[in-house]
């Protein structure tokens, strides 16, 4: 993420990091910030460079890909726990922002960390 200046957006950002998991975390996040949706949205690219809803999906591939790299749940298992009602979704998501599929992320991670 670019760095920025501005605090209310930096808020929102906590916020959803701390509420990635609900339901729909951008409608929280324009309520945190006090603003009209359109000019939540307008200044949170603005900021971030990213729409809050493109955000909130790096947030949870992150989060997936530490769960990835951290446990042996399954892949399906892990989409569910960053609120992917579809894996499939899931699996598009983060071969997007990865560029590799996450059983291929799984398995390179592993096998450039086992070698310590």
């Amino acid at each position: 993420n670019r760095q920025h200046d501005d605090q209310l957006v930096a808020d929102t950002q906590v916020w959803a990091a701390q509420h990635y998991d609900e339901p729909n975390p951008v409608s929280g996040m324009v309520k945190v910030s006090g603003l009209s949706e359109r000019a939540f949205l307008r200044r949170f690219r603005r900021a971030t460079g990213q729409s809050p809803s493109e955000y909130t999906q790096t947030l949870r591939v992150e989060e997936a890909k530490q769960m990835l790299e951290t446990s042996d749940i399954t892949v399906d298992e892990i989409a569910a726990a960053v609120v992917y009602s579809e894996p499939s979704s899931f699996r598009s998501a983060f071969r997007k922002h990865v560029g590799l599929p996450a059983s291929s992320y799984r398995k390179k991670w592993r096998g450039i960390h086992s070698y310590r």
